[in-house]
Parts: C-alpha cells; sequence; structure tokens
C-alpha cells in the first residue's frame, strides 16, 4: 500500500493578493505619483539633493511622533497635545541649555523622561479614570501651550550649543574627500544605503522562505519580486542623491532607527498585537485577561517620549526654542497617519503607512512652497486630501 501523495500547495493568487492589498499599494503609488507631478512643476527642483535633504529636516519631527499617534489611534484614542508638548519641551530645553548652561545629553535626556512623564499622566486618566482622549489631550494641548509661553516669558530663547545643533544640522561624516561630477560625494552615505538596503531584502527573502516553508506564503512571486526591486532601487538612489550634498542627516539615523524599532514592536511582540486588538474591540481583550488599562497608559507614556524627541529635533533645527515652536503639529501628526491607512474607529493601521502619509504631507508642502502656492491653499489641499483619505477608508470598509 503507497502512501498517498502530499498535496502541492496552491500558488498565490495574483489578483486576489493585489485587491486585498490594494490600500497599501495605493498609498504607495500616491506618494510616487505626487513626487513625480512635483518634480516636473518645479522643473526638477524637488529630487534635486539639497532639497531632498531638506525634505528629510524639514517632516523628520512630524514622521517621528506620527510613530507614536499611529499607537494612539489604533489604540482607538486621539492626542490632540502633541504639538503643544513639543513646544513645552524645546522651552524646558532653552532654559536648562542656555540659560542654566547644563550639557546638550544630560539635558535631552530629562527633555525626553518629561514628554514621557507627561505622555503618562494623561494617559493615567485616559486609561484609569475612563476621560475620553480628546478632552484629556484638548487640557493638555491648552495647558501646555501655556506653560511655554510662561518658561520662555513670552520670548524666544536661543542660540543652542553647537553640540546640541548636531541632532538636526549635523551629517554622518565622511572622511575619503571623493568627488562626483565636479562636486563633493560622501561615499560613506551610499554603503550605508546599500548596506541597509542589503538587510532589508536578505529580511524578507528570510521571512518569505519561512512563508512558504509552513505554507502561508500569499505574496505572489512577481508581487515580491518587484517590491524588493522598487526598495533597491528607492533606498540606492535616495542614498545616492543625499551622498552629492552633505551626506546622511543625523536625524535620518534616527528616524530610521525609530521606525525600524516600532515596525518590530508593531508586527513582532505581544505588545504591538496587543494594541490592535484592544483597538479592534476592548471589551473582548480586556475579557481575554490582558490589561487594557496599563497597555493605553504605556502608549500615551510613548507618544509623551516621541512628543518630547521631536521638541528637541525642532528646537535644534530652529537653532531657538520659540513661544509658537509646534503649533499646528499635531494636525500634521493625525493627519499623516489617517493619510496612510489608519482607520478612525481604530484598530486598523501600519508605521509604514503613517511614514509615507508624513512624507506625502511633506512632499506636498515642499512642493507647493517652490511653486509658490500661498499658505491659506496650502491647508485648503491638505484638508481635501485628508477628508479624501478618510472618505475612501470609510467606503471600501463599509464595501467588504
Amino acid at each position: 500500500m503507497s502512501d498517498a501523495a502530499t498535496p502541492a500547495l496552491p500558488k498565490p493568487d495574483l489578483l486576489r493578493f493585489v485587491k486585498a492589498n490594494i490600500r497599501d499599494y495605493a498609498l504607495l503609488l500616491s506618494l510616487l505619483a505626487i513626487m513625480i507631478f512635483f518634480q516636473f512643476t518645479t522643473n526638477g527642483t524637488l529630487f534635486k539633493p539639497v532639497n531632498m535633504t531638506n525634505l528629510i529636516l524639514q517632516n523628520s519631527y512630524i514622521v517621528i511622533m506620527a510613530l507614536g499617534m499611529l499607537l494612539i489611534i489604533v489604540a482607538g484614542h486621539i492626542d490632540l497635545s502633541v504639538g503643544s508638548v513639543s513646544g513645552f519641551i524645546g522651552a524646558v530645553a532653552a532654559v536648562m541649555m542656555v540659560n542654566w548652561k547644563l550639557d546638550p545629553l544630560s539635558t535631552s535626556i530629562a527633555c525626553i523622561a518629561l514628554g514621557a512623564l507627561i505622555g503618562g499622566t494623561q494617559g493615567y486618566f485616559v486609561a484609569y479614570y475612563k476621560i475620553p482622549a480628546f478632552i484629556v489631550t484638548l487640557a493638555g494641548m491648552l495647558i501646555f501651550k501655556g506653560l511655554a509661553l510662561t518658561v520662555l516669558g513670552g520670548a524666544s530663547v536661543g542660540p543652542f550649543p553647537k553640540e546640541f545643533q548636531l541632532l538636526s544640522s549635523g551629517f554622518v561624516p565622511d572622511g575619503l574627500a571623493l568627488t562626483f561630477a565636479g562636486g563633493p560625494f560622501n561615499f560613506v552615505a551610499l554603503l550605508i544605503g546599500a548596506a541597509v538596503t542589503a538587510l532589508i531584502i536578505y529580511f524578507n527573502v528570510k521571512e518569505r522562505r519561512s512563508q512558504q516553508a509552513h505554507g502561508v506564503a500569499e505574496e505572489p512571486d512577481v508581487i515580491f519580486l518587484g517590491r524588493n526591486l522598487l526598495i533597491a532601487v528607492a533606498l540606492l538612489g535616495f542614498t545616492f542623491l543625499m551622498a552629492q550634498y552633505k551626506g546622511l542627516p543625523n536625524v535620518l539615523i534616527v528616524m530610521f532607527a525609530l521606525i525600524a524599532l516600532f515596525v518590530f514592536i508593531t508586527t513582532r511582540t505581544t505588545f504591538g498585537r496587543r494594541i490592535y486588538a484592544m483597538g479592534g474591540n476592548e471589551k473582548a481583550t480586556k475579557l481575554s485577561g490582558i490589561n487594557t488599562e496599563k497597555l493605553t497608559f504605556l502608549i500615551f507614556v510613548v507618544m509623551g517620549a516621541l512628543a518630547g524627541l521631536g521638541g528637541l529635533i525642532f528646537a535644534a533645527r530652529l537653532n531657538v526654542a520659540t513661544p509658537k515652536a509646534g503649533a499646528g503639529f499635531e494636525l500634521e501628526v493625525i493627519a499623516a497617519c489617517f493619510i496612510g491607512g489608519a482607520a478612525v474607529t481604530g484598530g486598523v493601521g501600519k508605521i509604514v503607512g503613517a511614514v509615507i502619509g508624513a512624507f506625502i504631507i511633506g512632499v506636498m508642502n515642499n512642493g507647493m512652497s517652490i511653486l509658490g502656492i500661498g499658505i491659506d491653499w496650502q491647508f485648503v489641499i491638505k484638508g481635501a486630501v485628508l477628508l479624501l483619505a478618510v472618505f475612501l477608508d470609510v467606503y471600501f470598509k463599509n464595501k467588504s
């Protein structure tokens, strides 16, 4: 009696896979389309190395705060205070470094810890007293806007020590002094880009082989190859452009490390999975034995720490702390998450989506400024894009 032949695993269906992941691909294609549009309308200015560097520097603090905001939104909450908290932290840092002459490292650590304390305080009211996050963080927005004015005495404080400025205006050093096309070329930036590209592709291939071994690979070969090719072209092309100016900004390294960390947390840890479960159905999550109050408290602590870091980066970029710092940041951070695919009702959203959403807003800001579009119409256009993103989210959810 012969053993029955093991049935072959069905090949992933291309059409079904694309349909199931249409939102993710549409988001990426939207970013590419917007970048190509502004590249042509600005006569090639958008992709110039100096402008790409400015794009990173101008949006780094928004991207960093969007990482924490995504966790808040996925959990079914909102944080309106991130702009005011970041401005307040920048004000405290200025007083500590400029007026009190404290060193930048200990000041930065203390300020991030203060941001975490602020976030934890707000999270405590939300988690344990069941006060809606909208109300708590709206109060926080007003409180810390007033405290920033109080700390600064209504005036700007600066400049910061040169060591602190390196957080936002410094670049990864390159001692090779190479040239390309008659100008300087940072070869170290290209090497870092190649190494990061190789690591990403390696882990993607490793994960795919594991999925195939367990018979759970859903992504068709052509999509997998195309996705990795696009990643390689995008990263190598980006680092090649950056190498033609000053190389990779220090803040880009910080931002990339945080993105990688939060992708790992949300996809590979029980902490991340519990956040999604709580956002999908908090009562069921609580009944399964998960401490939802502690989880809510912790994500607000994380958001506060990231708001503190964002405030430090913004202050270092301006080289001065101003009473108006952080104004409107919460709008762009929240918009980045919703444009990036986060669901209004919670339980849905990806870190990569929030990052892409932040860069969609950043590229639009940058491109419209180059074209000379007034700030009034910039607000109108960004508002329309946000409304469209949320409308499509609700529309496709109702159809599914």
